[in-house]
């Protein structure tokens, strides 16, 4: 009787269902009641809830389907001991029942599941099972998804496991709780309330990062502040991993390299001087004294003005093998970020982070995963694959997304990410051979038991909605399952996403993924189309600001990377310019360094072009970049229109907050081409094309423009 009580207590945890407006807060663990048909469809496949196990893990895996089960079907089936047809039985073969069963659970890992429609004793049940506790946990949101997706689970038989092992949310939070590029309020970690108050979030950001299959967070900001790993710090991280556990997910920290000096002591943080090789293997054994699963350390380094080993004259490798060998001892990882740029004025910023890493290969610690952002220069709205990807074929790579919209027109632009993130991950590095991907690097361990993995700079904020806006929690979402997955379709979980969200009219869910599906697109041709890049406004990065010059170092102007002259427009990276091209597999430099196939994607982000080009339309350069900026923005008012008319089927507080940030994002869409075609059109020297409207404004009135209070700064 004890174990049916746990399990009636851990479903009475979640149910009922929490009564509150349609906000946003519920993400896609909106469960909404079934309509009738769909009621009777799920009833007899849902009679009971059976486990005989009990850990905290078990018992919120009882917590969920009994909450799940219980808004989509009335009542949460009840908690029994036997097993009567129609039942759900979870758990590991710790259970006699689901051990006797002989699951193919072999290959499925510890994060893996399998979910199946079997007999037991003569009466059909189905079957939520894993290696884990954690696996289960997997298993049993999955099989939630299936019910809101309207899928079938009468002949389930269902194995799955995530292709990568860290699966990670990157919090640029600080301290005080200001969030660097966060669009969504303040740091949802309140630090003076941890850790003798705990938000009861903080268990539904947990519940949230499990259903779509992140297993980690580092919590604090790669811009690191060394105070988190002092003892009062450290009790308030524990208290955030108590929580977290249950659910599968690690805590991990950015780790401050000079915090030796700053919170130690010590003179010096070389990473060869064995004082400061001992303070981190005492620091790392304090923090796994408080936290015995801590994950380990990511670490920003001669970037941007940040300490690192090149300080003293040592290399990225000799800096992290010193902290990798600190937590190896309790089975940590240390993620080396490869987001550099020197402090003296490169040749081409593009090239910087392949040239200081690939040497390295071969030289990083078994425990050490370099992190490598998606493209070469820095998040923009469309940028090609990162060279490194490939080129370090003895080392582990991970990816590094950023959820936040930093360069995307923050939380007011509806721009769906699962597009951008699995073009990047579909590409081709041709390395070692043809048809490797980004995402095969990625998730083929380099040698038996290396780490993989992918993080998302989190776009996470204490706002009631998560993200700022609604449609932002799309990006979290896809984020998600793309780690779990690196070869989903981002059409697919965009559906997904949408009939979860929004409702399961199939009319809803076409036009709702139609837009999200075009809205990357927009926001490239309304800001930088034509593999233009880095066009954005100086320190909040807010707005057009493509004739800035005068920042003190040169690859911080957008001047630098549009590079337009009365000849043309773009940056020369083939063999005649800086010959970045040449940092990637011979041929996908043959096919970026010519003009004939580079295509219209990355034409200017590797390629001067005249402005009298003749592009593949059959219009000029000139031409074309005006009607590209035109086509943005006519997309912002195709959306707008399309969400007005779906105003029927939505709840009216989303319908409008989303309806007022359309419209905030046309005017923004409109702001960046009339700016861009003013500034470009002063340098170019002709006409617009015919049909196409002059900027309202001269070019004074744009420069003129000042946003000093812009968010995320």
């Amino acid at each position: 009787m004890r174990l049916i009580a746990l399990l009636a207590f851990a479903i009475a945890l979640l149910f009922p269902v929490r009564v509150s407006a349609e906000d946003g807060y519920d993400l896609w663990l909106r469960y909404r009641a079934l309509e009738a048909g769909q009621q009777d469809r799920i009833r007899p496949h849902a009679t009971a809830l059976v486990s005989e196990e009990s850990d905290p893990t078990i018992d919120r895996i009882a917590a969920e389907l009994g909450t799940a089960l219980g808004a989509m079907l009335g009542a949460p089936p009840p908690a029994r001991r036997d097993a009567p047809a129609g039942a759900i039985v979870f758990g590991t073969p710790k259970s006699p029942r689901i051990a006797a069963l002989g699951l193919p659970l072999g290959k499925l890992g510890r994060e893996g599941y399998l979910i199946r429609s079997v007999a037991i004793d003569g009466k059909p049940v189905t079957v939520i099972a894993g290696n884990t506790s954690i696996g289960a946990l997997y298993g049993a949101f999955r099989f939630i998804r299936l019910i809101q997706l309207g899928e079938p689970i009468d002949r389930l038989d269902i194995a799955d496991r995530p292709r990568l092992d860290l699966r990670l949310l990157n919090h640029w939070d600080n301290l005080d709780r200001h969030v660097e590029r966060g669009y969504a309020g303040q740091s949802i970690w309140d630090w003076q309330k941890l850790p003798g108050f705990a938000d009861p979030r903080y268990t539904d950001y947990a519940r949230a990062n499990a259903s779509i299959g992140i297993n980690g967070t580092v919590l604090n900001n790669v811009n690191s502040n060394a105070d988190i790993l002092t003892e009062p710090f450290l009790k308030k991280v524990a208290k955030l991993a108590d929580i977290f556990r249950p659910y599968g997910i690690r805590v991990y920290l950015s780790a401050r390299f000079s915090a030796p000096i700053e919170i130690g002591g010590l003179k010096t943080a070389d990473p060869l001087d064995p004082e400061v090789a001992a303070w981190w293997k005492a620091k790392a054994d304090e923090i796994y004294r408080h936290v015995p699963d801590f994950g380990g350390f990511l670490v920003k380094a001669n970037s941007e003005g940040q300490p690192g080993p090149q300080d003293y004259g040592r290399s990225h490798a000799e800096g992290a093998n010193m902290l990798a060998a600190a937590v190896r001892p309790h089975g940590g990882v240390v993620m080396w970020r490869a987001f550099v740029y020197a402090n003296e004025n490169p040749d081409d910023r593009a090239k910087q982070a392949y040239s200081e890493f690939q040497p390295l290969d071969g030289t990083f610690a078994d425990n050490v995963i370099v992190q490598v952002k998606n493209g070469p220069i820095d998040f923009q709205p469309r940028e090609p694959f990162h060279p490194l990807f490939g080129a370090m074929p003895k080392t582990p790579l991970m990816m590094e997304f950023q959820i936040t919209k930093e360069y995307l027109g923050f939380a007011t632009h509806l721009v769906y990410l699962g597009g951008l993130w699995e073009e990047v991950l579909r590409a081709d590095t041709h390395r070692p051979r043809a048809g490797t991907t980004v995402a095969d690097v990625l998730d083929t361990p380099v040698r038996a038991g290396a780490p993989t993995g992918i993080a998302g700079v989190a776009n996470i904020g204490n706002d009631r909605n998560w993200s700022g806006s609604q449609f932002d929690q799309a990006n979290w979402y896809a984020f998600g399952r793309l780690a779990w997955n690196p070869d989903e379709s981002g059409h697919a979980i965009a559906a997904d996403w949408s009939r979860m969200t929004w409702g399961d009219d199939p009319a809803l869910t076409s036009a709702i993924t139609g837009m999200m599906l075009r809205s990357h697109q927009a926001v490239v041709d309304y800001m930088t189309p034509l593999g233009l890049n880095h066009l954005m406004a100086t320190g909040h990065h807010y707005g057009p600001g493509p004739w800035v010059d005068d920042l003190p170092r040169r690859d911080w102007n957008p001047t630098y990377f549009h590079d337009a002259d009365a000849a043309g427009i773009g940056f020369d990276r083939t063999r005649t310019g800086s010959n970045a091209v040449a940092q990637y597999a011979a041929p996908v430099a043959r096919r970026f360094g010519s003009l004939a196939t580079v295509g219209d994607d990355y034409l200017l982000w590797f390629h001067h072009v005249p402005w009298d080009h003749r592009m593949a339309s059959g219009r000029t350069l000139w031409d074309e970049l005006v009607v590209r900026y035109d086509r943005g923005v006519a997309e912002v008012a195709a959306m707008q229109q399309a969400w007005a008319a779906l105003a029927p089927k939505i709840d009216a507080r989303r319908h409008r907050e989303v309806s007022d940030f359309l419209a905030i994002q046309r005017e923004e869409a409109k702001w960046w081409r009339d700016a861009c075609i003013a500034y470009f059109g002063s340098i170019a020297k002709r006409p617009l094309p015919a049909g196409h409207a002059a900027p309202p404004h001269d070019l004074q009135y744009y420069k003129a423009i000042r946003h000093p209070y812009a968010p995320g700064n």
